[in-house]
């Protein structure tokens, strides 16, 4: 089991934290009126009258009237959205969406997305929606949505606009790498995350995929490893790829559990903020569902939030070597303290840090062993000869059959480390170090 020791009260985080792009770290607490006031400092008077001022000047100056309501609630997404990119002010429709976000299943394109120079960016498509599949990538920059600019739209205004009945169309334009804006037309879905998946790479190399960090994402990659073994004939991998690249977090105590599945003892992450019950402790369980298998962790910079929480832990432990790119760099929570009228507040209230004591925010992980994406370009064996190829050509001595040129052609399926630069390189290095140990 994992263990938890908070510094406060224990009732008062009602639900799941979780860490992400979209949603962010939050946990529920109770109705605004029910919590003990954080201060007593006075109110500041002077100020309080010039937005009453304020106010009433947009009512009594304004172009077209304005409702008391609309004004306030404008003024309440200021305060929040002037604060830092993951604090919010939620309406009932967005506080809804926040928490189907972590079942698995919700409708839109299957894209998180994240704030830069006012401009909504994407972290990471999720696989298998119709973002990734039309080919949008991390760290593109989404400039229009159906024709309209996105400056200065508000992240949650942005969500809003691509999220939408399944089947209908959008238009999203792009900018990649600075180059130039171009179109992308997709029909929403509803999006159903598998957020683990794993295969045999290669007999004894097994590859564990984890999309996203929902609330049954622990318990299944603890399944994955179970059934890795028993694809490999019921024996311990010689090797495992744990792939958390563009994955943009989700629940902070699945995170937790699947570092825990790779960790026998210490500290997983803990966090720190002003108020007593932001701070939390989280440690490893003795038990050991990868049996101490030798691990690579890829990662690039669309891992965020409670990736690099797995990442960072399983690197200050030397549990795993880290490959690839600089992760995001996400390392705040955001705790959702619900309203008297279906709305909420999502604010960051705390920065959580490795067990070193790293705060990842805005610096990231960075890997052990950097490995940037690359196309592979394959030299075909039909190219050249071989001396097997030659008439005549003497035995071998040791009794082994001749390999001529036609043998070299791959008759198998293709394999994902055969189109994957990054996983392949992880491939090599687990291989090595079993050289190196023996095995």
């Amino acid at each position: 089991m994992l263990h938890l020791r908070r510094f406060a009260r224990p009732s008062t985080l009602a639900l799941a934290i979780l860490l992400g792009m979209q949603g962010g770290a939050w946990a529920q607490q109770p109705p605004a009126e029910t919590a003990a006031p954080s201060s007593k400092a006075p109110l500041p008077l002077d100020e309080l009258r010039t937005f009453a001022e304020v106010l009433d000047r947009i009512k009594a100056a304004y172009v077209e009237p304005v409702d008391d309501k609309t004004l306030l609630e404008n003024a309440i997404k200021g305060m929040l959205s002037n604060l830092d990119p993951h604090s919010a002010y939620l309406e009932p429709e967005a506080f809804a969406e926040l928490q189907e976000s972590t079942s698995g299943e919700f409708g839109g394109l299957g894209i998180e997305v994240g704030m830069e120079d006012g401009f909504i960016k994407v972290v990471s498509p999720i696989d298998d929606t119709p973002a990734s599949k039309a080919g949008i990538e991390a760290g593109d920059l989404i400039v229009k949505i159906d024709g309209q600019p996105t400056k200065g739209l508000s992240m949650m205004d942005a969500i809003a606009k691509m999220r939408g009945k399944p089947g209908s169309s959008i238009s999203l334009t792009l900018v990649r790498e600075g180059g130039q804006p171009f179109d992308v037309k997709l029909t929403r879905a509803v999006i159903k995350v598998r957020s683990v998946r794993s295969q045999i790479l290669e007999p004894g190399y097994g590859y564990l995929r984890v999309t996203q960090f929902q609330v049954n994402s622990g318990e299944e990659v603890g399944k994955a490893l179970a059934k890795l073994k028993k694809d490999n004939d019921g024996k311990k991998l010689n090797g495992l790829v744990l792939d958390l690249r563009n994955n943009p977090g989700g629940v902070l105590q699945a995170a937790v559990e699947i570092s825990d599945h790779f960790l026998t003892k210490g500290l997983i992450v803990y966090t720190k903020g002003r108020i007593a019950n932001s701070e939390l402790r989280f440690n490893a369980d003795p038990a050991d569902a990868s049996e101490g298998v030798p691990l690579v962790v890829l990662i690039n910079g669309g891992s965020a939030s409670a990736s690099e929480i797995v990442a960072g832990a399983l690197q200050d432990h030397k549990r795993g070597v880290v490959m690839g790119t600089d992760s995001f760099g996400k390392g705040s929570v955001q705790t959702v303290l619900p309203l008297n009228n279906d709305r909420a507040l999502k604010l960051t209230t705390a920065l959580y840090y490795t067990p070193n004591g790293r705060s990842i925010q805005a610096q990231g992980i960075e890997p052990d062993i950097k490995v940037e994406r690359a196309k592979l370009t394959r030299e075909q064996a039909a190219d050249g000869f071989r001396e097997a190829d030659l008439a005549g050509h003497l035995g071998n001595g040791n009794g082994g059959p001749d390999r001529p040129t036609a043998t070299q052609i791959a008759s198998d399926s293709p394999r994902p480390q055969d189109d994957d630069y990054q996983l392949g390189q992880a491939l090599n290095l687990l291989k090595g170090l079993n050289l190196t140990r023996g095995q």
